[in-house]
């Protein structure tokens, strides 16, 4: 009913204040980003009212980020944009409803996932941060995105001249008196004590 009147926004504000005040009635204190990343997650869907221009379907959900793509592609083409409407979804329907097979058989329901998936000769494209735990691959964050993987960092010429300066072996640096007797005798290890001690 707050989607429908008030829209996207003022939904996530209040689920966010709702959860929030369960927990703080009970003594713990939670930031708020934690449960905005899991708001977002069930908002991220959007059902296709009219298709205009683009090629979605009228009544299909799609990820909200293809919708505004699609929208933006098609407006600069000069064409008519999709109408849809923002869709709030459970928790559970929303980690099932992923593009990923593969987090969503991780999450529940993994047999009928996994049989949905095998049926419709699905195929996992691994963008995901979980699917990627899951295969142990690497995750696309940080270094591990696309655009940083190849970098090849240089030093600049004083850094360089800095890491391979050899010192001169001069008495400054080597100074005999450094090295115990420096007569290249044998030292017998008895009087140090190592003798007989493994065997």
């Amino acid at each position: 009913e707050v989607l429908r009147v008030m829209g996207p926004r003022q939904v996530q504000i209040h689920l966010v204040n709702e959860v929030q005040e369960v927990y703080r009635s009970q003594g713990v204190s939670i930031h708020d980003k934690h449960i905005e990343v899991i708001v977002r997650q069930m908002l991220r869907r959007v059902t296709i009212i009219d298709s205009g221009a683009t090629e979605f379907l009228p009544g299909s959900l799609t990820e909200r980020a293809d919708f505004e793509a699609a929208n933006r592609r098609v407006v600069a083409e000069g064409g008519e944009p999709a109408a849809g409407r923002p869709v709030l979804m459970g928790i559970t329907k929303a980690s099932l409803a992923t593009d990923s097979w593969l987090s969503a058989a991780s999450f529940q329901e993994t047999t009928r996932v996994l049989t949905d998936a095998a049926i419709n000769c699905r195929s996992d494209k691994l963008i995901g941060l979980k699917e990627n735990v899951i295969i142990g691959k690497l995750i696309p964050a940080g270094t591990g995105i696309n655009r940083y993987r190849n970098i090849q960092v240089q030093p600049t010429e004083e850094a360089r001249a800095a890491a391979y300066a050899v010192p001169s072996y001069d008495d400054q640096y080597y100074s005999p008196d450094g090295f115990g007797q420096n007569t290249g005798a044998a030292v017998p290890l008895d009087d140090y004590g190592f003798s007989n001690d493994y065997r």
